[in-house]
C-alpha cells in the first residue's frame, strides 16, 4: 500500500459507490490537478489549533469551515482563518457544508471520534482523526471497515510516523537486522504525566452551570449525562476520565506502537491474550476504579507470531507511570549512552541484537560494538498533515490510514479493558470480536451512547 495512489486504492477496494448497513455511501468529491482542497476543522482548541495551522500551511488547502463547542477556541481560530465559516455543532457543519468540503479533521475528546468520523466518511469526506482512533474496540473496527468500503482517504494523528526517525526504525525492522524478534517493550514514563493525571479527589457530588462560552451538552455528546465542573473535564483533564478518554495508554500508545506494528508487518494481527497489572491504590479504590484511569500500569499482550518472530509466540509489554521496564532492559539503553532509560520509547529485542527508538527521535541498534558503524538511510521527513492532503489530491497513500491503524488501535484499547479487569488473563477472539472468558470485559468492547446521540448502523 505504501506507493499506491488514491485512484489505485479506490479501484482495489471497489468502493466507488457502496451501501453499508442500509445507509447510502456518498462518493468522495473529485479533485483535479489544478484544484485546491476544501477542508473543515472540527475541534480547534489545543491540539486542534496545532492541526489547523498545519492544514492551513499546505499550499493547496483552503480552510472553509471551523467548528468547536468552546466559543473561546472558535474565536482564536477564526482570527487565523477569518474567511472560514464558523460552527458550534459539527452535525450542522456537515449538513450545511455538504459538497462544499472535501475533507475534515477531528481533534476532539476520544468519545466523539467515531460519530464525527463515521458521519463524514459516509458523506464521502476524507478524514484525518486524532489518536487514538476511537474510544472503544468496536468503534475502531467500524471505522476501519467504513474506510475500506467507502474508499475515502484516512489518516490517524500519529504525526511522528511520517518522521524520518520512525520510518528508519520501520526499515531496519523489515531488514531483520536484529534477527528473530523475541520481545517488544513499549513505555511512556514521561516526567510530570503522573501529576497531570492525579485528580483532586473523586467526581464532584454536585456540579455547576457551564460557562457561557462552552456548549456543555455538545461537549458531552455520546457520553453519559453529568454536570459540568471546572478544571477537571474541559479542556485539560478529560483523558483521565473513562467516559471521555482512554488514559495515558490511549493518549501516547498509538505513537509508541506504530513503528513496530509496521516494521513487523503486523497488519490485521490481533493478540491471543492480554493481561494488566495496575497500581494498588487505584485498584483498591472502588470509586476511582469505576470512573478514572490509573496513573501507572503494566500490560502484556501475547501474539501468535509471524515471520519476524520465526513463527513463535512473542509478547509486547507496555509500561507507564511509575511502573518501569525491567532492569535488564533499562541497562541496555545505558550501553548507547543513556544515563536514564528513555521515558517514552520502543525497544525491540531480537536474537541478534535490539532496536531502541526514543519517541520523536531516531532509532539506535544494539549492541553498539556490533552496529556502531551501520549506515543510516537518508530519509526526508514528511509533514503528516500534508501527506494526508496530498493523498486526497491523488498522491501516495497516507502513512497511517485507518485500515492499517485500526487493528493496532484495537490492540491498544484491549489494554484499556485489561486495566479495568486487572490481574486477569483475557483471551481475545478477533473474528467474532469477543472476550469469551470474561462477561465483564466483553461488555467494555462497546459503549451504550446517551439517548439522542445514538449512531445509526453501529454494531
Amino acid at each position: 500500500m505504501k506507493n499506491m495512489n488514491r485512484r489505485q486504492f479506490m479501484a482495489a477496494s471497489g468502493a466507488a459507490a457502496l451501501a453499508m448497513g442500509g445507509y447510502a455511501i456518498s462518493t468522495p468529491r473529485k479533485t483535479v490537478a489544478r484544484d485546491k482542497i476544501n477542508h473543515a476543522c472540527i475541534g480547534v482548541g489545543g491540539m486542534g489549533y496545532h492541526d489547523l495551522q498545519n492544514f492551513l500551511s499546505h499550499p493547496r488547502a483552503r480552510i472553509v469551515a471551523i467548528c468547536d463547542v468552546d466559543a473561546n477556541h472558535l474565536k482564536k481560530a477564526a482570527e487565523l482563518v477569518p474567511e472560514a465559516r464558523c460552527y458550534t455543532d459539527w452535525r450542522e457543519l456537515l449538513a450545511k457544508e455538504g459538497d462544499q468540503i472535501d475533507s475534515i479533521n477531528a481533534a476532539v475528546p476520544d468519545h466523539m471520534h467515531l460519530p464525527i468520523a463515521l458521519t463524514a466518511m459516509r458523506a464521502g469526506k476524507h478524514v484525518y482523526c486524532q489518536k487514538p482512533l476511537c474510544h472503544d474496540v468496536a468503534e475502531c473496527r467500524q471505522l476501519a471497515e467504513t474506510a475500506r468500503k467507502t474508499g475515502v482517504i484516512t489518516q490517524l494523528g500519529t504525526q511522528h510516523a511520517s518522521g524520518a526517525g520512525d520510518r528508519m526504525a520501520v526499515q531496519w525492522l523489515r531488514e531483520r537486522l536484529i534477527g528473530t524478534v523475541q520481545r517488544v517493550i513499549l513505555c511512556s514514563n514521561r516526567p510530570g504525566a503522573i501529576d497531570a493525571y492525579r485528580l483532586v479527589g473523586p467526581r464532584p457530588a454536585k456540579g455547576e452551570p457551564a460557562p457561557e462560552h462552552l456548549a456543555w451538552e455538545l461537549w458531552l455528546g455520546t457520553a453519559p449525562e453529568r454536570e459540568y465542573a471546572p478544571a477537571i473535564y474541559h479542556p485539560a483533564k478529560w483523558r483521565a476520565w473513562q467516559d471521555f478518554g482512554t488514559g495515558w495508554l490511549g493518549d501516547i500508545g498509538c505513537h509508541i506502537f506504530d513503528a513496530v506494528w509496521k516494521g513487523m508487518e503486523m497488519g490485521a494481527s490481533a493478540p491471543l491474550s492480554v493481561i494488566a497489572e495496575v497500581q494498588e491504590s487505584w485498584q483498591n479504590n472502588a470509586a476511582r476504579r469505576a470512573d478514572v484511569w490509573p496513573q501507572s500500569d503494566h500490560i502484556t499482550w501475547t501474539f501468535s507470531g509471524n515471520s519476524y518472530s520465526g513463527g513463535k509466540e512473542f509478547t509486547m509489554e507496555w509500561f507507564d507511570g511509575l511502573i518501569y521496564p525491567p532492569a535488564d532492559v533499562m541497562a541496555m539503553a545505558k550501553e548507547v549512552g543513556f544515563e536514564e532509560y528513555p521515558a517514552e520509547s520502543l525497544m525491540v529485542i531480537g536474537t541478534d541484537g535490539a532496536l531502541l527508538l526514543p519517541h520523536s527521535s531516531g532509532p539506535m541498534l544494539l549492541p553498539k560494538a556490533k552496529f556502531g558503524s551501520h549506515p543510516r538511510p537518508k530519509l526526508e521527513a514528511r509533514n503528516h498533515y500534508h501527506h494526508f492532503l496530498d493523498a486526497c489530491l491523488g498522491g501516495d497513500m497516507c502513512e497511517s490510514y485507518f485500515e492499517q491503524t485500526g487493528p493496532m488501535t484495537e490492540t491498544i484499547l484491549l489494554g484499556t479493558i485489561a486495566i479495568r479487569e486487572p490481574n486477569t488473563l483475557l483471551t481475545w477472539e478477533p473474528v467474532s470480536m469477543r472476550i469469551p472468558n470474561s462477561a465483564t470485559a466483553n461488555r467494555l468492547l462497546r459503549r451504550t451512547y446517551r439517548k439522542g446521540w445514538e449512531v445509526p448502523g453501529i454494531g
